[in-house]
């Protein structure tokens, strides 16, 4: 599978609005809303959530800047931010079991429930946006 990939006028546009988001969302990591994401990080991992909020927020904002900036590697940061949601998603059905509120819109159960259903909207806009999933069928029909 190749890197870069020949992407649409409509993914460009939705593969810049995602790398934008990315990396606001880093930075949100690492500043005002620190303790907030501190509340998706589970009980159960065993690292300070300090820690891990701030290593996802690192992360987060060199895969938005990649996605925006790295054309040549567009599709290998795609299957790069698809792989982050899903490891990043235990964390969502945790704070969602364990009730715990954040960002005042995920105060309930139902929001939180709400939320879990977009983790796979955003592993298919980063695989679409990035062109990852037409790369990855080009190279299966080779």
């Amino acid at each position: 599978m190749k890197g870069k990939v020949e992407t649409t006028l409509t993914q460009n546009i939705f593969r810049i609005l995602l790398a934008l988001f990315m990396t606001y969302a880093g930075f949100s990591h690492l500043t005002f809303n620190r303790i907030e994401f501190q509340a998706q990080v589970p009980d159960w991992l065993p690292l300070s959530k300090d820690l891990v909020v701030i290593l996802s927020g690192i992360v987060e904002m060199a895969l938005g800047l990649a996605l925006l900036f790295w054309k040549k590697q567009r599709a290998t940061i795609g299957w790069a931010l698809a792989i982050f949601f899903v490891l990043v998603f235990p964390g969502n059905v945790a704070q969602y079991l364990d009730g715990k509120d954040a960002f005042g819109a995920l105060d309930s159960d139902r929001a939180r429930l709400i939320r879990l259903f977009f983790q796979p909207v955003l592993i298919a806009w980063a695989l679409w946006s990035s062109g990852a999933w037409r790369a990855w069928r080009n190279s299966k029909n080779k």
